[in-house]
């Protein structure tokens, strides 16, 4: 899939893939992840226009530093990302913190979210599983290859388990870059700068946030095993919303591939939801 460019407000030249037609679904990846976290849901997705965003820093978009690698600011490249496309409105499907840039969204623009998927992300994180993505971020491996990470994986990814060999060499390719003088990042190390500004300061409390997109389409993918978002937070969520429609993915962690059975029927249904909603308001 081609990488196309478009301007942010502060001139940041930032990357997306646009592909298929029907519903527009704006797919916002994870922390240090970009467009091609999506590779999976895409091959299997019907009737809908998948818009992948390459957040700032991340895959073919601009690095810009550590000061503006802040959800706010992604958030509003997101929005922006649908102005130069000329979408008054899209449902969005975010995988961790692309979850939590989906739910500013709402609270800049609320008129432009028809319905959110939240891939194990929601308005409450646990602290443990946020300690263990820093551990990793902006650190390059010691090994040398996309083959030797790929053997390791199995034992890196906490809450994952049955996973075929085939799947792990899939993802090494989106985790790494292979060059002949070792392995590289697909993202800015200053992510890790930002990251860590970000957990030292003190918590806010996200729920508002959350209870803001009650009226809307909602979805939740969770890992079953993930250690970011808790069965207890995932439980409040339905409570608040009774139409969250909810999969658990078992021998899953942080983040489901979004092409396991129960993530699918669910994407699929709340799609639905969110067809619906747009036709008869």
């Amino acid at each position: 899939m081609t990488l196309l460019h478009f301007s942010a407000s502060d001139g940041a030249r930032l990357a997306y893939r646009d592909e298929g037609e029907g519903l527009p679904l704006l797919a916002l990846a994870g922390l240090t992840r970009d467009g091609t976290d999506f590779d999976y849901l895409a091959n299997d997705l019907r009737d809908a226009r998948l818009i992948r965003l390459d957040s700032r820093g991340r895959g073919g978009s601009e690095w810009t530093g550590a000061d503006t690698y802040t959800v706010a600011q992604e958030a509003q490249d997101a929005l922006a990302l649908l102005d130069h496309l000329g979408i008054q409105r899209a449902a969005v499907i975010g995988s961790s913190r692309g979850g939590l840039l989906a739910m500013v969204m709402v609270a800049m623009q609320p008129a432009r979210v028809a319905g959110i998927c939240f891939n194990d992300v929601g308005p409450e994180l646990e602290r443990s599983g946020l300690e263990r993505i820093g551990a990793y971020v902006g650190v390059l491996p010691a090994v040398q290859t996309l083959e030797e990470i790929a053997d390791r994986m199995p034992a890196a990814m906490k809450g994952f388990a049955d996973v075929p060999a085939m799947r792990w060499a899939e993802e090494a390719v989106r985790h790494y870059i292979e060059r002949p003088d070792g392995l590289k990042l697909p993202y800015d190390p200053e992510l890790k700068r930002s990251f860590d500004e970000a957990m030292a300061a003190p918590a806010v409390d996200l729920w508002p946030l959350y209870e803001a997109c009650a009226g809307m389409p909602l979805a939740l993918v969770r890992g079953a095993n993930s250690d970011v978002l808790s069965a207890a937070t995932a439980r409040r969520m339905a409570d608040i919303c009774p139409h969250l429609r909810v999969a658990n993915v078992p021998r899953r962690g942080h983040i489901p591939f979004l092409d396991e059975p129960e993530a699918r029927t669910t994407i699929e249904a709340w799609l639905a939801d969110v067809k619906r909603r747009e036709a008869f308001g």
